[in-house]
């Protein structure tokens, strides 16, 4: 079997995520990586396994046996990496954001759409089997009209004022932190779900640490902190550690979200309730496999991950039979395996099922739209 081969860039904790994830595809195969320069590409490749270890970007997207190339850089090299892959011929999988401003993902949209490269953000929480589950029983007309949407988005790796990572550094980050980073995921998934567009907002933000311990020394996303005071320099915060969000959708309902990088004992929880007119769906990404069913009628009920009695929409993303837990890793999977498909067929179908450039220039305009009624304190059309 002939195979696709494809690079990443970036070796912190999502890039070698993606290269589990694309290990588990048949018809995939990582070749090569790009890590801080040639030294260090070439450790992290001998680490993980890989052939090649990349002294630049340029000579990434330069190997002409590299077909598609996975961005999972720090936020501000987004645009610059995925434009130039795109201009080089390569299809592109970005990690979210796109990029760190409108304008920027607007180019790269239609840059994508005039090279016709494959295109795709990682919004892999959409690949819950549950979720799209979900998706199909609206569409099957199963929820009714959506009456509220509640939604959080809690984790706690930045609890403590010592816990520091570049996503706190605007310049590299962008102006949103626990918005961008896991808000983004929560308000994608919750329109990915009922088929609503967000049209306005209302935000208020907190910052719990005005100031945070800089390690001197590197420290990985979600490693341990094993530095002593020496090792750290104050540093001043002007990020959100905490948000809330009203939220007006264009069905004329409401709806509120509640995101937070602060909340001890929450490692990676997404939470969802929404309710419709025939019956509410409770999910829960922390306890992915169970889907509450609220009814007011009768007997509520918890639907578990069982490709036997799912729609064949959501058993599309199934492995495994039910009581056969799937999870985080599995959403990654998912994903690049339809993104795999298009990328085999030539180009991206009409209409992708995988999140494309477009998903992350809409998420970059919500978030752009929150933080601007954060400062105002007002709502604000979308």
């Amino acid at each position: 079997m002939s195979k696709i081969k494809t690079a990443i860039s970036g070796a912190g904790f999502i890039g070698p995520a993606h290269i589990e994830a694309l290990r588990r595809l048949p018809d995939v195969e990582v070749i090569g990586l790009l890590h801080f320069d040639k030294a260090s590409s070439i450790e992290k490749a001998a680490q993980l396994g890989l052939a090649k270890g990349y002294g630049s970007f340029d000579e990434l997207i330069g190997d002409p046996e590299v077909e598609c190339v996975h961005i999972c850089t720090p936020n501000n090299m987004h645009f610059d990496q995925a434009k130039k892959a795109l201009l080089a011929g390569k299809h592109v999988v970005c990690e979210k954001p796109l990029a760190v401003s409108i304008p920027q993902a607007e180019e790269l949209v239609a840059l994508a759409k005039q090279t016709g490269k494959v295109n795709a953000v990682h919004f892999n929480l959409r690949y819950y089997p549950l979720v799209r589950q979900m998706r199909t029983m609206r569409e099957r007309g199963e929820l009714g009209e959506v009456y509220s949407i509640i939604g959080s988005y809690l984790q706690d790796w930045l609890f403590y004022n010592t816990d520091y990572n570049w996503r706190l550094e605007p310049e590299i980050s962008g102006d949103s932190r626990a918005i961008a980073d896991i808000g983004s995921h929560l308000l994608d998934v919750l329109e990915y779900i009922t088929g609503l567009r967000i049209t306005a907002v209302m935000a208020d933000f907190n910052t719990v640490h005005k100031t945070r311990k800089k390690p001197l020394k590197p420290v990985e996303t979600y490693a341990g902190k094993m530095l002593a005071p020496e090792d750290y320099a104050d540093v001043p915060i002007n990020t959100e550690d905490f948000a809330s969000v009203m939220l007006r959708f264009d069905n004329g309902h409401k709806g509120n979200v509640t995101v937070s990088q602060v909340s001890a004992g929450r490692k990676n929880r997404l939470s969802l309730e929404i309710a419709g007119a025939k019956q509410t769906f409770g999910w829960c990404s922390e306890t992915p496999n169970e889907l509450w069913l609220g009814r007011r009628d009768t007997a509520n009920q918890v639907l578990m991950r069982d490709p036997s009695l799912m729609y064949p929409e959501a058993q599309a993303i199934v492995s495994f039979p039910g009581g056969h837990n799937e999870g985080f890793p599995d959403t990654s999977k998912q994903m690049f395996k339809e993104v795999y498909a298009a990328i085999k067929a030539g180009a991206p179908p009409a209409s992708p099922a995988y999140p494309t450039f477009a998903d992350g220039l809409r998420e970059l305009v919500i978030c752009e739209r929150v933080l601007e009624s954060n400062r105002q304190q007002a709502w604000v059309t979308v």
